[in-house]
């Protein structure tokens, strides 16, 4: 059913996808066309008045100059002069519109100079009948120049005029074209979406059961797969107790090694030192310095073994328990960074492995105050109950988005294994500006066993 249903969505798609696309092009192909066309209209209507407003200035300085010519009176010459001021500006208006095309700006160009003639024909009867000739003027009147000069003016103009007309209805051929291709573009898209749709309610059914039979071998694939998940996942998590634990040990064996070893050196050489200043005796200044130096070199060297040694593995834990080393291990954080430590630790009854994971957890927590939080106060507090213990670290620093922050972050994913591990619930909340408190609980007894 599967393998029958896809090619038939795949067609579907396709007939709508090239149903948009036809109906895209043609729509796109209708607008340029008719923009086009319209375009065209407009301009060969542009040019078509704009022939017509000539025609009209050289009639309106024709009426013009003859009535001068006839009467003599002056106000006759302000439409002839109007109409010859605007005869210049029509010509290059024309000249501009039809300079694309040859034949249309020579007929131009010959309608230009009857125009040119027929002006000049009436500026010289106009300037002999200023002057008082007035023979002179009405010979000129007279005679058939202007006549020919009109006949010729309008047969140009004519046939610019049917240039136009021809363009126009070019244009309009073009716009109709447009428009019926739009239709069948159209109706034909509509029938494809149709088509389109009909296969489609065919596919509704075919699909429903398609996609419940799909839903069942979906939910058998995710138990499966969730039941390898906790199997990883159970490995995984004991892989990392197993490295864990093995981390412990190196660190007590590296520790113990540095304790044995390196502690021997530095002790010899400082003995050997106290030996050679006391055989010496009196000696000059600089040699007293030298060894004087040597001697603080080598407490600071066996202070530095010793830190390096509790930070490894901490010999107050098994030495002095598990208040005693939270005491230590906040009151030397405090006086390496300056940050005010309060405690309030409860004697509680842990074995070894949970007695290290909340020394770890505090030893963790401090470590990200230090570098991280810039706070200035954190309290540290270790309560005691009847089946479980509750570890509590808060500082006043700077916080962060808990919701955002990674896992792995800032220790929080070793932190919470080794907690979780243990048979505990770690918990940390955080809001930028309100500082950070993590809280741990360990089980005691037998419900850690459990």
């Amino acid at each position: 059913m599967r393998s029958f249903s896809m090619p038939k969505m795949a067609i579907s798609l396709v007939l709508a996808l090239l149903a948009v696309c036809i109906l895209i092009g043609i729509n796109e192909t209708g607008y340029n066309r008719s923009s086009e066309a319209l375009a065209d209209i407009a301009e060969a209507s542009h040019t078509r008045s704009s022939l017509n407003r000539l025609l009209q200035h050289v009639l309106d300085a024709e009426t013009g100059s003859r009535g001068y010519l006839l009467t003599g009176d002056p106000r006759y010459l302000e439409p002839y002069n109007a109409a010859v001021a605007d005869i210049g500006q029509q010509l290059d208006a024309l000249r501009l519109a039809y300079r694309p095309s040859a034949d249309e700006f020579n007929t131009l160009a010959e309608l230009a100079r009857n125009v040119q003639r027929k002006l000049a024909e009436m500026e010289l009867s106009v300037r002999m009948r200023k002057q008082g000739n007035e023979d002179v003027s009405k010979f000129v009147l007279m005679t058939d120049v202007g006549k020919e000069h009109m006949d010729a003016i309008r047969d140009q103009a004519t046939k610019l005029i049917n240039a136009s007309a021809a363009r126009m209805e070019v244009s309009q051929v073009q716009v109709r074209r447009s428009l019926m291709l739009s239709r069948v573009g159209i109706a034909a898209v509509a029938m494809a979406g149709l088509l389109a749709f009909y296969l489609y309610l065919r596919q509704t059914t075919a699909l429903e059961s398609a996609g419940e039979q799909q839903q069942k071998v979906l939910q058998q694939e995710r138990d499966l797969l969730e039941r390898q998940v906790r199997e990883r996942t159970a490995t995984l998590a004991e892989l990392a107790t197993h490295l864990q634990l093995v981390r412990e040990e190196e660190r007590g064996h590296l520790a113990r090694e540095l304790h044995d070893e390196l502690g021997a050196l530095l002790t010899a050489a400082k003995l050997d030192v106290a030996r050679l200043k006391s055989r010496l005796g009196t000696q000059s200044p600089e040699v007293s310095q030298r060894l004087q130096h040597l001697t603080e070199s080598l407490n600071s060297g066996i202070a530095l073994k010793r830190r390096i040694i509790e930070d490894l593995r901490p010999s107050s834990l098994s030495n002095l328990g598990l208040t005693a080393s939270l005491e230590i291990l906040a009151r030397e954080f405090s006086e390496r960074s300056g940050v005010e430590i309060t405690t309030g630790l409860e004697p509680v009854e842990l074995d070894e492995s949970s007695q290290l994971t909340v020394y770890r957890l505090v030893q963790e927590s401090l470590t990200n105050v230090g570098k991280y939080a810039e706070a200035k106060q954190v309290d540290i507090s270790v309560r005691n109950y009847g089946n479980h213990v509750e570890v509590d670290i808060k500082d006043n620093g700077k916080g962060f988005n808990a919701a955002e922050v990674r896992p792995s972050t800032h220790g929080l994913a070793g932190m919470r294994h080794r907690v979780e591990a243990a048979g505990g619930r770690l918990t940390v909340s955080s809001a930028p500006g309100s500082g950070t408190r993590i809280s741990a609980v360990l089980p005691k007894g037998s419900a850690a066993a459990a």
